[in-house]
This record gives C-alpha cells, structure tokens and sequence, in this order.
C-alpha cells in the first residue's frame, strides 16, 4: 500500500517549496496554503524530498 504525504494546515507557511518539487502532488489551496490533492501524482522519493526541504516540517506521511 503506498503511503500518502498529508500537510499540516497550522504549520504550512505558505513557501511553495513543496508545490515547486511535486506540483503533482502539492497545490496552494483557497487560504494559500498547501495541500494534497493527488497523493499519487509523484514517486515517494519525490515526495519524500518535498517533506525534507520544508522548512516547518508541515509535510508527513499519514499513520
């Protein structure tokens, strides 16, 4: 089962690293902030890159 990145909404500063590494996968969403909208849209690896180049560490995989 793949796993799926989630973005934690509090913490999101709104930097569009992740959107500018996965734009498959990341999105700013009506508030400006990132979000998932297709977990699916890249390879983990790429995602895991996403996840440990935010700054604020709001990107994880769901439990």
């Amino acid at each position: 089962m793949p796993r799926i990145p989630q973005v934690d909404q509090e913490a999101c500063i709104s930097c569009g690293l992740c959107v500018s590494t996965c734009p498959g996968v990341f999105r700013f969403n009506e508030n400006g902030k990132s979000e998932v909208y297709d977990p699916a849209g890249a390879a983990e690896r790429e995602i895991q890159q996403a996840i440990d180049g935010c700054p604020v560490q709001a990107i994880s995989w769901k439990e």
